[in-house]
């Protein structure tokens, strides 16, 4: 699965499963029975990252800013800096440039302004039986006015009341369905209609037969039509209708919001008919905050935000939280199941028979988010009528801060997907403690829905490491996955759940470094039910049975995917597919010829795959076996043609410790580096974290990738001339027992140096005009650098960065330590403590309602002060509405032009002698030593946000299809 690269231009949507690495568990809210796959691409339709507004900005922070109106200003500006003003500048000169840096939002140059405000294509799903895509339309970039709606910030989720859903959810603006003809290609268009224009859609799902189409419809409208509406299209005739004849009943969608039970009913949670008004705030509170610990427990958070802060948050949180489920059919006829409560996931079983319903419950916490509060689990009939209790767990506010902890009691609890009505669920037996040393760590167990009296749950499998999740197949075969990521083992286990006498076996034990080693995951068939299993493959002639292992295919040379037929008894294997090698990059993404139950055969095979070039845009293939002819389904145009020459090169060098690094080269169109010379080059990048300096020197993505630019990317640079070095591998260390980020810095300066070194010797950068980049940890990678590292860049552009680590005193990234364990590794790696070494020009940039709990905006304000404090050159840019990514147009175009403006002034005009600087800045900080006053710290990325994520588990159904 290739979930990490981020394309803004088109999308393919899909429910995953629960995953079969340990490493993640997405939720797209998406019902189990909708087939929409997604390709590395962006989740637009789900509940999208909270975002807070605040009316009334910090009048003491914007003193040192330049300051913003909602003006537009459609000069690029940048394009013509003169430079570094000399010391004889005159002082007007200097005040007129401020004066016109201080007029509001500002556009970039049309060159990257072109490029951003490029149409997206849809995305694409495809229907339970496979014979009809749906086109979802979708649109550009929002405007601030969406932003600067009124939010409410509860219980560490962003609401929008007026909607009664998660705030600045995107949308679709509209629906096509086209029919997928026995050929491959695709039949007429055919548009959903009926629903009111402007309409904003969410939550598109098939029904279980694929004969209806259910989402949600807003409009903005000062009424409470502005709610969200279910509305079910008829996909033959494409004619929508409401789901419910009442103009009164609205769709909750703050947590879960409705599904399919069959193909003729959905399970809807709606605004209870008897809410009255909001709670009021008293005037007068009736007494002080009070948080006490005089149990004396230990209990270690994160720098969570946006917590509840007093009981009138609390009722707040109730009052928008709380659903009434309410079970409509496709006929008109509807009831209320269940008391009003606040429902965090309901799930069908696939029998149709029963309903797992989750509800949060108080008494709630002040210090930790919802995903933590009491958590009740239930089984009802699918009528509504309560079965039993499974579990009522308490609130968990001391969930230890080392990877690995988990919530005590049963956790991970979902239906079996090859049976009618069975459960199952995880249970830890380390008290949720990962440095508790126990054995077994967790066990699973199962047990139907409704069991006999006395019927005790059944041990399905122990594990030692912590589990990851399964991937069901029948009573004869399931794969169980557990993982530690202290020693980044994952163990793949061979289960039969319908015999006792067959003991579990390891399939696959590797680290999950090692990429080289992959095997791949197995691919999984739709049933009739609309759950996911593995798919089973006979060959003519051959009584083995076969499961698809769908792989990315790491190579030295890059990513090669391959489709591999696999015994899972004797572990042979053969390969029937793999990518092209030369110029293509394929995927396989989703199987198709999954229609009817039972084994598949392998000369029936059909499976969606998707195929890219460096400078052609992804496009869709069916292939059908035994040909495996190719039918392609998709053809978009290039989505920025004036980029569509660039080039590209996958580039390889080595560390001075002696580990191998890559980064991603682009050059741009028609440069000739014998004609034109050496450029000014954008490095921008993200460190990671590893054990293994094996691991950390293998090559991962491919050359042949489409290179997506999104509305941010540094990419973006190529139009004005830039080289840009994208994702130059930074490896933070920590074999055996060392901790990575106790030698933090003198890696990351190690990796840099590496890198710039390459970019010269090839002759593509010039040595003074190397600047650099990055967002969130690679802010922090940023500040670093110009701070320890300064003879190797011009500049430096950071984006929504952390600088002060004494601030998450409990652990950041991949550091689980806490700031009075490892206080030397805290400070030193804070570039904050650094800022009088940074001598280099720095652009801060932040969104000022930054949600993430490693990022507060607090963090970029205070690093400016205490950079501006020693006289260093240094400019900071908060965006109002913005939260740790940006999303509002002016907010996008306003940094793009900052950061233009910066590059072009102090590293396309900067003349300042490199090799005098080097020899400066070793002698200061003796590059290559590793004595303890230079030994750095670190904090690893994996490629991933700076996301303080320690919730286990998803709040929203999970749903039933894999890639």
């Amino acid at each position: 699965m290739r979930l990490q690269k981020v394309c803004h231009r088109f999308s393919v949507f899909s429910p995953p499963p629960r995953s079969p690495t340990f490493a993640s568990f997405l939720s797209l809210n998406l019902n189990r029975s909708t087939p929409i796959y997604t390709l590395r691409h962006l989740k637009t339709h789900s509940k999208a990252t909270p975002k807070s507004i605040n009316t009334t900005m910090n009048s003491s922070r914007f003193l040192n800013l330049v300051p913003i109106s909602a003006i537009v200003s459609e000069d690029g500006g940048g394009s013509g800096s003169n430079g570094s003003l000399s010391a004889a500048a005159s002082s007007a000169a200097a005040e007129d440039e401020e004066s016109e840096l201080g007029t509001g939002y500002r556009l970039p140059p049309p060159e990257i302004r072109d490029i951003v405000d490029a149409p997206p294509l849809p995305a694409l799903s495809f229907s339970p039986l496979r014979d009809k895509i749906l086109f979802l339309k979708r649109r550009a970039l929002p405007p601030l006015a969406e932003l600067a709606r009124p939010e409410e910030k509860l219980a560490g989720v962003r609401l929008d009341a007026k909607y009664n859903t998660r705030s600045r959810m995107s949308f679709y603006t509209g629906i096509v369905i086209h029919q997928l003809m026995p050929d491959g290609t695709l039949g007429p268009e055919k548009e959903v209609h009926g629903f009111p224009d402007g309409a904003k859609i969410n939550f598109v799902s098939w029904s279980n037969d694929g004969h209806h189409l259910s989402f949600s419809i807003r409009v903005d409208e000062e009424s409470n039509s502005s709610k969200l509406r279910v509305w079910v299209a008829d996909v033959e005739t494409g004619k929508a209708k409401p789901l419910f004849q009442s103009p009164d009943i609205f769709l909750n969608a703050i947590f879960d919001n409705y599904v399919w039970v069959d193909k003729s009913t959905l399970l809807v949670c709606t605004i209870p008919l008897s809410r009255g008004d909001p709670p009021k705030k008293p005037l007068v509170p009736s007494g002080p905050k009070i948080q006490s610990n005089e149990q004396k427990n230990v209990v270690q958070v994160r720098t969570f935000q946006d917590l509840l802060k007093d009981a009138y948050d609390e009722d707040l949180f109730e009052y928008y939280a709380t659903s009434q489920l309410v079970l409509a059919s496709l006929d008109g006829t509807m009831k209320e199941v269940g008391p009003p409560a606040i429902y965090t996931s309901i799930d069908p079983s696939p029998d149709e028979k029963y309903l797992l319903i989750s509800s949060i419950h108080r008494p709630y916490s002040f210090i930790v988010p919802c995903g933590r509060f009491p958590k009740k689990v239930d089984v009802w009939t699918s009528s509504g009528k309560f079965v039993r209790e499974l579990c009522d767990l308490p609130l968990a506010e001391d969930i230890p801060i080392a990877f690995n902890s988990v919530r005590k009691g049963m956790r991970s609890i979902h239906w079996r997907a090859d049976k009618p009505s069975t459960l199952y669920w995880a249970e830890t037996q380390d008290g949720g403690d990962a440095k508790v040393e126990v054995t077994p760590r967790d066990i699973i167990y199962t047990q139907p829905a409704e069991p006999l009296e006395g019927e005790q749950p059944e041990i399905l499998h122990k594990l030692d490491l912590r589990y990851g999740g399964i991937s069901w197949g029948d009573d004869t075969l399931a794969l169980v996955y557990e993982s530690w990521y202290k020693t980044r083992r994952t163990r793949t286990w061979v289960v039969s759940p319908g015999s006792k006498d067959a003991s579990p076996r390891i399939l696959f034990d590797r680290s999950s470094e090692d990429v080289y080693s992959d095997p791949g995951s197995p691919m999984l068939r739709r049933t009739k039910a609309g759950t996911y299993v593995i798919a089973k493959i006979k060959k003519e002639n051959d009584e083995v049975t076969y499961i698809l292992l769908n792989g990315s295919g790491a190579t030295p040379e890059g990513n090669i995917p391959f489709l591999d037929l696999f015994d899972i008894n004797t572990g042979r294997k053969e390969r029937i597919w793999e990518s092209d090698k030369e110029k293509y990059y394929e995927t396989v993404v989703a199987l198709l010829s999954d229609q009817n139950e039972g084994d598949l055969r392998i000369n029936e095979l059909k499976v969606l795959t998707s195929k890219e070039a460096k400078t052609e845009n992804t496009q869709y293939y069916i292939q059908s076996w035994p040909e495996k002819k190719a039918c392609q389904i998709t053809n978009f145009p290039h989505p920025y043609p004036q980029l569509a020459s660039l080039q590209k090169e996958l580039i390889k060098y080595q560390r001075k410790d002696g580990v191998q690094l890559t980064a991603t080269l682009y050059l741009p169109p028609g440069y000739n580096p014998t004609k034109d010379g050496p450029l000014p080059c954008l490095f921008w990048s993200y460190p990671g974290e590893f054990k293994s300096k094996d691991a950390a020197g293998q090559v991962r993505g491919s050359p042949n990738e489409f290179s997506g630019i999104g509305p941010t990317s540094a990419l973006l640079w190529l139009a004005r001339r830039f080289a840009i070095l994208s994702g130059p591998t930074i490896p933070i260390i920590g074999e055996g027992d060392e901790e990575a980020n106790d030698r933090y810095v003198e890696q990351l300066v190690a990796s840099a140096e590496a890198a710039v070194e390459e970019v010269i010797r090839r002759g593509v950068a010039l040595p003074n005009k190397i600047a650099v980049g990055g967002h969130s940890y690679g802010a922090f990678m940023t500040a670093n650098l110009l701070a320890h590292a300064p003879h190797l860049f011009c500049c430096g552009v950071a984006r929504s960065g952390a600088y002060n680590r004494t601030l998450t005193p409990f652990g950041f990234q991949n550091e689980d330590r806490t700031l009075w364990e490892a206080t030397g590794t805290y400070v030193e790696m804070s570039p904050f403590m650094s800022a009088n070494k940074v001598k280099k020009p720095i652009l801060l940039i932040h969104g000022e309602e930054d949600n993430n709990s490693g990022t507060l905006t607090m963090q970029s304000d205070r690093f400016f002060n205490a950079l501006k404090g020693h006289g260093a050159l240094c400019r900071l840019v908060i965006l109002p509405f913005e939260s740790h990514g940006y999303a509002a147009r002016e907010s996008i175009m306003h940094v793009l032009w900052e950061t233009d403006r910066w590059l072009q002034k102090y590293c396309v005009a900067n003349t300042s002698d490199v090799n005098a600087e080097s020899d400066a800045c070793k002698e200061s900080i003796g590059l290559g030593t590793t004595d303890s006053e230079n030994k750095a710290v670190a904090a690893s990325g994996g490629g991933s946000p700076e996301l303080d994520n320690v919730d286990k588990e998803s709040f929203h159904s999970t749903p039933r299809s894999l890639l």
